[in-house]
């Protein structure tokens, strides 16, 4: 089945709407975090700050009584990186990417793994975890007591199934370093490799569509030859970007008029619609890509939105949020970037 052809207007109007970025949901927390396609959090009040800019009435308790009530975990997922997604879909995205990440750094590390028992390293690991969490130094000093050298620490958590456990990895505690066993955080649910990748790219589509096959392979950490067979299978709608090149897309998925009003939104760092994968619907015009991600800043800087694209980058300072524009605004475009930021210095304090 084939769609229109979409103007990358049109992509970022359904980018915005897919994020939530149009209007505010009033959904649940877990289903609004498998809406934006799970949270990056290696900085985790970029996630509370994620959810406030896309939920109605969101408060910084909510996120973390969801992290100690199990309602979305927070783990290694994609491309290695920490990332909160809600329970139903943990087992699942660890299923799609288990393997090949830890045959990413074992190609990466390999020099470092070479003579360690990695089969005996899990072993001790599940042995010290099992009816507790521990802090990673904690856990290394304990490998290293039994006799592992520090690279088997450093490496575990590709061989062996692990949850950030809170408060670690909250507003109040950012540090993600207290560790524990996945099947002691939530129930194990037995998932196929490519049952696991067919999930995280109806959460890609779902959440970043319409898109090219390379862009959902980026945002999964595979490469197109180790996805292809699965959404081959699947039920996608094909549409064409403006030089004619095809985007896949759920059935059905929402694609707002292109001319929809995008309100300012505010966005932390690491905010995934940021990144390579997305680069297609402008959220980020290339004139300002070096001032939002370079040598210094690689995790980004927070940064706002006007009309559906970044315009600028904002501090909390004092109890208040400063912003630095990239370009003019318009008197309107200043007073709504004014009020969104007012709410926003209220999330903090």
């Amino acid at each position: 089945m084939t769609g229109p052809t979409l103007t990358t207007r049109a992509l970022n109007r359904a980018l915005l709407d897919r994020q939530m970025l149009l209007e505010r949901a009033a959904d649940p927390l877990p289903r609004v975090v498998e809406r934006m396609g799970g949270i990056q959090m290696q900085y985790p009040p970029s996630g509370y700050i994620g959810l406030w800019s896309r939920m109605r009435d969101f408060t910084r308790p909510m996120l973390t009584r969801a992290l100690e009530d199990r309602s979305v975990i927070q783990g290694t997922l994609m491309r290695g990186t920490i990332h909160t997604v809600s329970a139903a879909d943990y087992w699942p995205m660890l299923a799609g990417v288990r393997r090949i990440n830890r045959e990413w750094y074992t190609r990466i590390a390999g020099a470092e793994l070479a003579g360690i028992d990695m089969e005996a390293a899990v072993q001790a690991t599940r042995e010290l975890l099992a009816d507790r969490p521990m802090r990673f130094a904690d856990l290394a000093a304990a490998l290293e007591a039994r006799g592992f050298p520090r690279a088997a620490a450093k490496a575990i958590g590709w061989w062996v199934d692990l949850v950030r456990v809170p408060p670690s990895g909250t507003w109040d505690a950012r540090r993600a370093d207290l560790y524990g066993l996945s099947e002691w955080w939530t129930t194990p649910v037995e998932v196929s490799e490519d049952d696991g990748i067919e999930l995280l790219v109806r959460r890609y589509l779902g959440a970043f569509g319409p898109a090219p096959m390379r862009d959902i392979a980026s945002w999964m950490g595979l490469n197109v030859g180790q996805m292809r067979h699965v959404v081959q299978r699947m039920e996608l709608t094909t549409h064409l970007d403006d030089a004619g090149k095809p985007l896949l897309d759920l059935p059905g998925a929402s694609l707002p008029d292109p001319e929809t009003p995008a309100p300012p939104r505010f966005i932390g760092v690491w905010e995934a619609m940021l990144l390579v994968h997305a680069r297609r619907t402008a959220v980020l015009p290339e004139a300002y890509r070096s001032r939002v991600f370079n040598v210094r800043t690689p995790h980004s800087v927070n940064s706002f939105l006007v009309d559906g694209q970044v315009a600028g980058t904002w501090r909390h300072v004092d109890g208040e949020i400063r912003i630095e524009p990239f370009r003019r605004m318009r008197p309107s475009e200043r007073t709504a970037v004014e009020e969104e930021a007012h709410a926003l210095a209220a999330l903090h304090a």
